[in-house]
């Protein structure tokens, strides 16, 4: 487990704390987390689960780029992108949060998960980060898809048909989808 490219992401995640040794030392024999500020190396992205998990899916593919780290925190029902720092960049959008200078992020090591922070991307070791024009992109995309998701199937029908269906029928269409 301990190759290089793990070796390489953990000096770079730690390498954000004010003190990289005693970063290190929390992930190994403290609680497994630590708590690293935001705004020197990277920026974080926090959208909501389900918002976070379809960008992600439409990021990986582009199999020419390969995104930067994601980190989910599964009781908060969040989703943070890593993005470079940037004292100018706004994001604007419903339970969006853009975390920079001041912020403080809680992180596992690179290398496993710890309780409820996991790593969807991990860090790679050579500071690659989301873009944040492909990311934005992305999170339309979802927001995009999720909107289709959450549409009652007779105003689907109705769109793409130009009639509505019979109860019976988009209920046999959607298998009884709940919404």
């Amino acid at each position: 487990m301990w190759n290089t490219a793990w070796m390489r992401s953990v000096e770079w995640l730690a390498a954000a704390a004010t003190d990289p040794r005693e970063c290190k030392r929390q992930w190994d024999h403290g609680n497994g987390t630590a708590l690293l500020e935001a705004g020197r190396y990277w920026n974080v992205l926090s959208v909501p689960d389900e918002l976070g998990l379809l960008a992600v899916n439409v990021l990986w593919h582009d199999l020419l780029r390969i995104p930067g780290p994601v980190l989910r925190h599964s009781k908060a029902r969040r989703v943070g992108f890593f993005l470079p720092p940037g004292p100018g960049q706004q994001w604007i959008g419903a339970g969006i949060r853009h975390l920079g200078k001041g912020s403080w992020i809680p992180v596992p090591p690179p290398y496993r998960d710890t309780g409820h922070l996991e790593w969807i991307i991990p860090p790679d070791g050579n500071g690659t980060l989301h873009s944040p024009d492909r990311l934005e992109a992305a999170l339309q995309q979802a927001t995009t898809t999720l909107a289709l998701l959450e549409t009652d199937p007779q105003e689907v029908a109705t769109r793409s048909t130009g009639r509505r269906l019979q109860h019976s029928q988009v209920n046999a269409d959607t298998h009884d989808r709940p919404r």
